[in-house]
Formats: structure tokens, sequence, C-alpha cells
């Protein structure tokens, strides 16, 4: 982890500037042919938008802008725009003690993570979520708090327009700012780009843009563009007129990249057919966290050189190891042949070791793997918690499709997989004895695909990566009869078949004949899936990062 000394001031504000093209396109939709805005910019840096608004002589009543860091509010301050006050002031602060409410609020706020915050930034930012009802986590950006606090500060008919990292769309994290723009806006508008608009950030954005208009419609639109370029020939009038119907429940606002007709079918299809998500199934949980993986996965010849044969179990700790739905001891034993780290040392209390482990405990602490955070607050640092194995496994950062694997070799598994065990308590209010066979295989067809990709978040590289929870969320149509299914998947995938040509087999099998899907409804569940994929795949050139 950086240290603040060590971080630029740049960083530390956030401060990634905005294009004018964005700035002219946020302009002309804010627009309307209003001219009488009370405007407010919360983060005004050295005036972009400031220099736009006069540049095109955009009407306003006033304009209050407020920037952190001294020189770039003077800078802003010179560009002297009439009836404009230029604060150079902690928004927080600021939003917390005005009683002032705007027109308009546009901008592009910070991106800065918690432990950046001062202490008074951080008690400022506590009570904006407190006045707006929001539990605040210390996993929030400082975008988040300048969202809540905007949205707080617009009239009954306003608009809000900032620039925001694309995190917003996915993030567990922002989950409830999503629900309260839902809750708070009648028509929401989000613009995303195929490649990256702040190169040196990394960082990938989106344009929210979000409109008060005293009725009760919850409206939402998605469109994507390849770079800002062409948003000077987007007509801003078909922004004022979404089509899909908001949904306020939605936990991921990338289900707003289908069409309505494929909203519709991803929101119905449960209810319609009675399927139940895989947490009704099973509990999903992170793998093993060792603290220091290199010391506890060892390869065969580690195990042999210190004679820890008596306290190494089986172990698959990464996708590469695993090329089946299906992970069988002859699986685990060609990993060790190839030698990879295919052993998890579980470790007793150092009183019962014998002497080779001991060396090779001490020659652990020689190379200070004692000192890793989570070695060095357990009671014996080689004693690895919640080492336990479950009954499949479910990878957690996936490329063409996330793997759910039967663990018919009793591995162990670090936390680049989660532990999937099935259920003994019954969530499903009728009895279901649940068959590992059929739990697995049920899980390969194109609506549980199309669910995975809908519940898990994209990174750079294309990665789709999946939480325990989120993995839980992913439909399952379970049935017994799709036991018989597990091999001939197994032998597919080992044959060297497409997952495109396994599909195929098993979506006429587990969808059509055992749940009962139309032809049209299959077609739209793999639409779903492929949509979602070749968006997640099509932007594997931008490697992303988050900011500080």
């Amino acid at each position: 982890m950086q240290l603040i000394k060590d971080i630029s001031e740049e960083k530390l504000r956030g401060g990634f500037y905005t294009p004018a093209p964005i700035v002219r396109f946020i302009l002309r939709w804010a627009k309307n042919g209003n001219s009488s805005y009370e405007l407010l910019e919360p983060s005004c840096g050295d005036g972009a938008f400031l220099k736009e608004i006069k540049d095109t002589q955009f009407k306003y009543k006033s304009i209050t802008a407020l920037e952190l860091i001294k020189k770039e509010a003077e800078k802003a301050s010179l560009i002297n725009l009439p009836n404009t006050e230029v604060i150079n002031d902690d928004f927080f602060s600021f939003s917390n003690t005005t009683k002032n409410k705007y027109d308009l609020i546009i901008g592009n706020p910070p991106y800065i993570r918690y432990q950046y915050f001062d202490k008074k930034q951080r008690e400022e930012t506590i009570k904006i979520f407190s006045r707006a009802g929001i539990k605040y986590s210390k996993l929030m950006n400082a975008w988040t708090g300048f969202v809540v606090s905007s949205t707080l500060m617009i009239k009954e008919k306003g608009k809000l327009a900032f620039v925001l990292p694309a995190e917003i769309l996915q993030v567990g994290y922002a989950k409830q700012i999503r629900r309260f723009l839902s809750n708070n806006f009648n028509k929401i508008s989000i613009v995303s780009f195929r490649k990256l608009i702040f190169p040196s950030a990394q960082q990938e954005i989106v344009l929210i843009l979000c409109e008060k208009n005293g009725t009760s419609e919850r409206l939402i639109e998605h469109i994507e563009l390849d770079d800002r370029e062409p948003l000077d020939n987007i007509d801003v009038i078909n922004l004022k007129y979404p089509k899909k119907r908001m949904n306020t429940f939605s936990d991921k606002w990338t289900l707003y990249f289908l069409n309505q007709n494929e909203i519709d079918f991803v929101e119905s299809i449960a209810k319609k057919y009675n399927i139940y998500k895989i947490g009704n199934y099973a509990k999903v949980e992170v793998g093993m966290t060792t603290g220091c993986n290199d010391f506890f996965t060892v390869s065969e010849r580690v195990v042999q050189q210190y004679d820890l044969f008596p306290y190494s179990e089986p172990m698959v700790g990464r996708s590469v190891q695993v090329i089946s739905n299906i992970f069988t001891r002859n699986d685990w034993i060609m990993n060790i042949e190839k030698g990879a780290k295919a052993f998890f040392l579980k470790f007793p209390e150092k009183k019962n070791l014998l002497n080779k482990a001991l060396d090779y405990i001490k020659k652990g602490e020689q190379e200070k793997a004692n000192e890793f955070y989570k070695c060095r607050i357990r009671k014996e640092w080689q004693i690895v918690p919640s080492a336990w194995v479950s009954d499949a496994l479910f990878i957690r950062r996936n490329d063409i499709y996330p793997r759910l694997i039967m663990n018919k070799a009793n591995a162990y598994t670090t936390d680049t997989m989660h532990r999937v065990t099935l259920r003994k308590d019954n969530l499903l209010g009728h009895n279901v004895n649940i068959n590992i066979d059929s739990f697995v295989a049920s899980y390969y067809n194109s609506l549980s695909f199309a669910f995975a990709e809908i519940c898990g978040r994209s990174h750079g590289g294309g990665v789709l990566e999946l939480m325990p929870k989120e993995v839980e969320n992913i439909l399952l149509p379970y049935d017994e009869r799709n036991a018989s299914l597990l091999s001939s998947i197994d032998n597919m995938l080992r044959s060297g078949k497409t997952i495109d040509e396994i599909i195929a087999y098993t979506d006429n099998i587990i969808l059509r004949k055992n749940v009962g899907l139309t032809k049209e409804e299959i077609l739209i569940a793999n639409g779903i899936w492929k949509k979602m994929l070749n968006r997640r795949k099509g932007r594997s050139t931008n490697q992303l990062m988050s900011m500080i």
C-alpha cells in the first residue's frame, strides 16, 4: 500500500481533468432551452466546465464552483464569469452546512480511496451518508460522497451530470448508490466508452446523466461509444427519453446493457419456471486464506525434501490445473507429475511436529513468512484456520465462462477459488435431497452462464470475477435427471469440444426438456450470455486498474 506522503498531489485530489468533448456533451444535454439555472460545480479543478460555459455562452442565472486545491481554485477564478463564485473549500463541509438547492449540478468528482481522507473529510462524509439514510463503508471512494451530497442538493425539478468511474455500474460497495440514484431521479442515462478516456489513470469512466421531473416514472437508458469523439454527434434529445424501465432492486446497472425484451426475460424467467439460485442449493465461501501461499502450498519435491507427507493434503490452487468440470484424483496426480504446487501443508501445533517439519517451519521464519499479516495474528502462525474441503469449487476469476467443478479429489483450495458446499438445510420451501452430480451438471447451460455475466463484474483484460454472494445469485435449473449429463460434459471438455458445442447439447436437455423453456427463450438466454461476454472480452485491450 502506498503511504499518503508518497502520493502525488494530483492523485490525492483525484485530479484527471475532463476532456472538452465530454464537457461540451454534458452542457448540451443540460441546456434544454433553460437560461435561469442556478448551477453548482462541486470540484471545478482549473475550470474546464467554466471555460466551456464561457466559450459556448451557456445561459445561466448563477454559478457556484468549489475546489479544494488553492492554486486550481485561483486558475478557475481567472476565467471571470459573471455571477460566478469560486470557493476554495472542501465540498463535503460545504454541502453539510449550506441550505442552497440547485437546478443543475455538473462535474468530474475526484476518485480517492477512503484511507487517503483526513479525519475531517471522513467525519463530513459520514454526515452526508447519514443524511441520505445510507450506511457508510470504508470501501467507499470519494466520488460516492459527491454523488450522494449532490443528489440531496438538487431541486425538485433538476439535473445532475457526473463523470464517474465505471465501477458505479457493478461493484458491491456502490450498490446503495445505484439504488439511491434510482429512487431519487426519474430518468437516468448512462454513456460508456470502449476505449480509455483517461489513459494515464488507467480508469474506465462513464457519464451518468440524471433528471428529476416531478413525475412517478422511472426510466433508464445506456449507450456505448468507441471513445469520446462521437459525443459531438449524439442527438441529446434522444437521451431525454430513455425507454427502459428502471428496476430499483437490480444489484448491477450492467443489466441495462441489455434491451428491454432481454431485461424482461431476466426479471421473469425464474418465477415463470420456478428456477432457484445456486445459493438455495449450496453455500459459497472463499477458499483458504493461508497468509503466505508460497509457504503453505508446495510441490512434491518440497514435501520429500522436508518429509512433510504427514501434513500434506491434496491441493488445487490455479484454474489451469483444472481441465474439466470434475477434478479427479488422477487430475491431481497429473499436476504432481508436472511439478505443480499440488500440496497444502496442514500443520498441527509445533509441539507435535517432526524434526524435518520443524526445519521447514524455521526456514519459513527465516524468510519472514510468519510476519505476513494473516500469519502473525494467529496463535501459532503455521496453523491455517478454516482449512476444510468442499463438495465443489467455483473459479473466482474467469475468461470465457466461469467454471463450477465437482471436487472428486477432495482437494483443498486457496482464495483463487471459492468453496461450494451443498446445503443440509432447506431453503427451497420443500424437501430436496441435493445430488452433487446433478448440481454441477445443471450449471452448464446458457441461462446460468447469462446470469453469471449479469451477477459478476468485469475487470481489465476482459476477466469476469464473481464473489461468493454473486455466485449464489446465479440461476441454477437444478434437476436430478441432469446427473446423467455430468460425465458427458466431462468427456466433451477433456476432448477439446468448445463451450458452444457443449452448451448446444446441454441446453436442449437442461433447459428445453427438463425445465420446459421454449426454443425462443433458450435463444434469448444464449444471446444475453454472448452479448455480455462479447462486451467484456471486447474491452480486453483496456488494461484497467483501480485508482488510489
